[in-house]
């Protein structure tokens, strides 16, 4: 088994290489990560500029692009053999709810599906997660179920694993995705040269976070495993739609 790695904190982040060291006895592994920080880089593509990959001095490839650029390289014609399946994480934060729509980790899953086989996001929730060694085994644990009982072909599975020593961790539960309150109000400032700047504010407090839901699972001490699909179409509205829509071309 050929397991291709990437994330979205960058090829020195610390959950990158936990994730490496508990997968590497069970399998071939190839790290292709960006060269930064890119997260919240969601399914970002970078097509105006060439990529560059660099061998690093940990053994991973870093690549000037996004997280998705990686995984596309790679599956691509980057490495000289096509993974069998892709794993990204360990996440340095949640990806619950509204956020998978914006994460580079889940991204990089995402591309994944380009394999033919189930792609892994696993997180580590919290603001400044310290248990990597819990999500890495995590990791371990759902590798082998999946060797062992595989899934659908298209399967992609968003794993947020509470920021818990192991011994704490309450079990598995399968989730839907939660949501979130809209963001925090944009924070105003100036430059150095008094020019007025933007920073993005903190996403939104939980709103639909019930039983059921990510969160809850995640409040409650289990390991959360949603399952997504990328097919966005809403298909309980298209005959509504065709209703709805202009009888003729012409205005």
């Amino acid at each position: 088994m050929h397991i291709l790695l990437s994330n979205d904190d960058g090829y020195l982040a610390e959950g990158l290489s936990a994730l490496a060291n508990a997968l590497r006895p069970h399998a071939t592994l190839s790290v292709v990560a960006p060269d930064r920080n890119r997260s919240a880089a969601s399914n970002s593509l970078t097509l105006e500029m060439p990529l560059r990959a660099y061998p690093a001095d940990n053994g991973f490839i870093k690549v000037d692009g996004t997280p998705t650029d990686c995984v596309h390289l790679a599956i691509t014609g980057l490495l000289a053999n096509e993974p069998d399946m892709v794993f990204a994480g360990i996440n340095h934060g949640a990806n619950l709810g509204d956020d998978v729509l914006y994460s580079g980790t889940v991204a990089a899953a995402t591309e994944g599906r380009f394999l033919g086989l189930p792609a892994i996001a696993i997180s580590l929730v919290g603001s400044n997660p310290v248990h990597f060694a819990t999500a890495a085994h995590v990791a371990v644990a759902l590798f082998k179920q999946l060797l062992a009982k595989p899934l659908p072909q298209d399967t992609i599975l968003n794993v947020n694993v509470p920021d818990l020593p192991l011994s704490e961790l309450q079990g598995y539960q399968a989730t839907r995705l939660g949501q979130r309150h809209k963001s925090e109000p944009v924070i105003k400032s100036q430059d150095p040269r008094g020019r007025t700047i933007y920073w993005v504010g903190p996403p939104g407090g939980e709103q639909d976070a019930g039983p059921g839901t990510d969160f809850y699972a995640i409040a409650e001490g289990f390991v959360s495993i949603t399952p997504l699909q990328l097919d966005l179409t809403w298909y309980e509205r298209i005959n509504e739609l065709k209703g709805w829509l202009p009888k003729e071309v012409g205005l």
